[in-house]
């Protein structure tokens, strides 16, 4: 199954590649590209297979998605958001998944953060939002956010006084888009925020990642989710900092000096290339090791006494994801650096490489302040670890 995903993506990388101009221009995805790379199954990778759908392991979802990021980031935390949010189909009664999700090429996205109003009337929730980041949303049929719960004029909260939370999917008939992505990096992603007036969403047509148990009992709807999330982020990431790698020597091996020697021949590039190739190896390994652990555990969770997750290996997967990262985001540095002036300019790869790295720096799925919270669980003070 991935080596047919990855084949077909190879396919269309080069397009990815040589269009990657428009998309930063226009600020999206253009829509005939998102539907040539909706046919290599890129925004369906978490999807079940009861829906036809490939249900990635978490290792090869990272594998598909650096593939995709290698040729294009912008197109590659695309495809990174329509997956994740395939994960909803898990949890959704069957006939509305099959709805949803049952098309391979259907793209989807959405928002977790709560931002949105939902009002209980009756057998719907009358929702009302609106959402910043919605990330591929103009070429989504489908688009999710996040809303607090409200009853008589109150939010609901769970037990510990936390607000009840719930996803709800609207389509896109529902939906105003907003024109307002003026960003510096992942230009191309076409992130403006999307937004719901009243609208009328059956009960039925909302989860809660959190609190409600997912109708498929494959592993990968045991792994921690937004432990998928970060990973996805991660996988994005270390695909744009391997092209970076790539501009970068390819830049040494052909730049000549005063002298008519190339600039390989110096000894501080030839030191640099080496050191964020190690750099790279390094986080992708660790980035690998910890999907592969936790992993195991989710199968183990299925086949033995479907136990939960330990919130130690949940957080160990995102301290692995947010080092890809930030990693990541130094080898784009380096590497623009050693593009020197030719760097700067807007039709030189590094340039864009280096902005959407540090743009992802930003999400808060692998922001710093994840390091604060994984030092508080490893310290063993209190952290609400529901996120994690």
């Amino acid at each position: 199954m991935i080596d047919n995903i990855l084949s077909q993506i190879d396919d269309v990388s080069e397009e990815l590649k040589t269009r990657a101009a428009e998309m930063e221009r226009t600020r999206r995805m253009p829509l005939d590209l998102a539907q040539t790379l909706a046919g290599t199954g890129a925004f369906s990778l978490l999807t079940p297979k009861s829906l036809g759908g490939p249900e990635l392991s978490p290792e090869n979802f990272v594998l598909a998605l650096a593939r995709i990021a290698e040729a294009n980031a912008a197109a590659g935390w695309c495809a990174m958001i329509a997956s994740t949010n395939a994960i909803t189909a898990a949890y959704l009664p069957a006939d509305i998944a099959q709805n949803i999700f049952g098309n391979p090429d259907v793209i989807t996205g959405g928002v977790f953060a709560p931002i949105g109003k939902a009002v209980l009337d009756g057998d719907h929730y009358k929702v009302s939002g609106r959402w910043a980041w919605g990330s591929g949303s103009a070429n989504c049929s489908w688009l999710a956010g996040g809303c607090t719960i409200w009853e008589d004029g109150e939010m609901r909260r769970h037990a510990d006084g936390t607000p009840e939370t719930r996803m709800m999917l609207f389509p896109n008939s529902d939906v105003i888009l907003h024109d307002n992505w003026h960003v510096m990096g992942l230009k191309g992603t076409g992130s403006g925020d999307f937004e719901v007036k009243d609208c009328l969403v059956p009960k039925s047509r909302s989860v809660s990642l959190q609190t409600d148990q997912p109708r498929e009992k494959g592993a990968l709807y045991k792994f921690p989710v937004f432990g998928l999330l970060s990973l996805g982020i991660c996988a994005v990431a270390l695909g744009n900092s391997r092209a970076a790698i790539d501009s970068a020597t390819e830049f040494a091996r052909t730049k000549k000096l005063m002298g008519g020697k190339n600039f390989s021949d110096k000894a501080s590039a030839q030191v640099k290339i080496a050191e964020i190739e190690a750099s790279w190896r390094a986080a992708h390994s660790y980035i690998m090791a910890e999907s592969r652990r936790v992993w195991d555990i989710a199968q183990s969770s299925v086949t033995v006494n479907n136990a939960e997750i330990p919130v130690e290996a949940r957080a160990d997967l995102r301290l692995a994801s947010t080092h890809g990262v930030r990693v990541s985001a130094a080898i784009c540095q380096s590497a623009y650096n050693l593009g020197g002036g030719a760097a700067l300019f807007e039709n030189h790869d590094l340039q864009r490489q280096f902005r959407d790295a540090h743009a992802m720096t930003q999400h808060i799925m692998t922001a710093a302040p994840t390091y604060e919270l994984i030092g508080r669980i490893m310290l063993g003070r209190s952290v609400n670890t529901s996120m994690v």
